[in-house]
This record gives C-alpha cells, structure tokens and sequence, in this order.
C-alpha cells in the first residue's frame, strides 16, 4: 500500500509529497484551545494541529487566542486555522500555515477546503479534507471520488482508534484527522491521542 510522505522545500517553502512504502501516515489532531495540547500533540508525534475559530464550535478559539496558539506552535508542528467561511478564519489566518475552511473560496493563499464533495478541478487548494460530518464526529461511508485525490486527501469525521486503520487501508490517503475521537468529556485527552496515533503508525 502506498503512503504519502509530507515534505517541506527549503527553497520555495512549499510542501510536497511523495509516494513510498514506507513513509508514515500524515496525522493532524483538531479543535485544540491550549498550549498543553499542542505540546501533547508534538510530544506524541502528530503532523499538525487544527484551532478552530468558527464562533459557534464548542472548540472555538477567539482569534486573538488563536493566532497566540499559532505563535507558540511555529517551529514545533504545522497549524491550520478552522473555520465554516473564510470570514470566520480571516482576523487569525496570516498566523497560521494553512486555512481549512468549507467554503470554496478562490486566491486563499494555503486553501485546504473541507468538503464532502468532489472540488471542481480548477480549485487550487494545497489538501482536500473529506469530511461529510461538517466535524459532528459522526462516521460515514467514503464516496469514490477521492480515489482520484488521494494525494491531497486528508480524511476526518468520525475517527478512532478503532476504525482509523480500516479507514486508511481502504482509502489510501495523504493523512487522517481526528478531533471527537480523541476527547473525554469534551476535552483533548493524552491517553485517547496517544492511543489513535499508535492506531495509525501500527496500520501504516
């Protein structure tokens, strides 16, 4: 099975990807709100981590908040703001590496557009995260469209540690992001982000 490895070019600054057999899984953990978190995040080996900024997630970070978030991360792991429209991550966006938002929105420099349905191919976007939850945590069926995306697809919705590796087997993506399913009453737990990052490394 093919992996995809996540690279950086030191000479443009752009990140690329590669195809191998060996290289690990691209993990990102959203919804985090504090400094904690993302040192739980490093510490454990993820990617990347996502801030939310929509004001009517439960995960909502102000923007000021976030961008503080951001700062800390810089040099540590990889940072996405979050958000519905582009109008929810816009005061926090110059901060962070790149911008998720559901919302197809062109000239978005690091456009990672979330979406559960196939993006038109003119749409430049740096990664597609196919998640038909709109981030509830609720698990579904994958359509076969990103089949043909697999390099930029990161899958999210409904993620655990025991679904995930049947969910990268049977998509081969470029990586896996996971938010509910790491949470004890709502709040980002060390042991269930521990345990979905070795789910991952142990499938792929």
């Amino acid at each position: 099975m093919l992996k995809f490895s996540f690279t950086s070019d030191e000479k443009t600054g752009s990140y690329l990807y590669s195809t191998t057999k060996e290289t690990r899984m691209f993990t990102k953990v959203c919804g985090l709100t504090t400094k904690e978190q993302i040192d739980n995040a490093v510490e454990l080996g993820y990617d990347a981590v996502g801030i939310v900024t929509y004001k009517k997630s439960k995960r909502y970070c102000p923007p000021e908040t976030a961008v503080e978030l951001a700062d800390y991360a810089k040099g540590k792991i990889k940072t996405f703001v979050v958000g519905i429209k582009y109008s929810d991550v816009r005061d926090a966006a110059p901060s962070f590496d790149y911008i998720q938002i559901y919302e197809v929105k062109q000239a978005v420099p690091n456009l990672v557009l979330a979406t559960k349905e196939a993006p038109h191919p003119d749409l430049r976007v740096d990664y597609v995260v196919y998640d038909a939850s709109m981030g509830s945590g609720v698990f579904s069926e994958f359509p076969s469209w990103i089949n043909d995306s697999r390099h930029k697809i990161i899958v999210a919705g409904g993620l655990t540690r025991d679904n995930v590796c049947r969910v990268i087997n049977h998509v081969q993506p470029f990586g896996v992001d996971v938010s509910s399913g790491v949470e004890k009453n709502g709040i980002k737990d060390m042991g269930m982000m521990k345990a979905f990052i070795d789910a991952v490394r142990s499938c792929t």
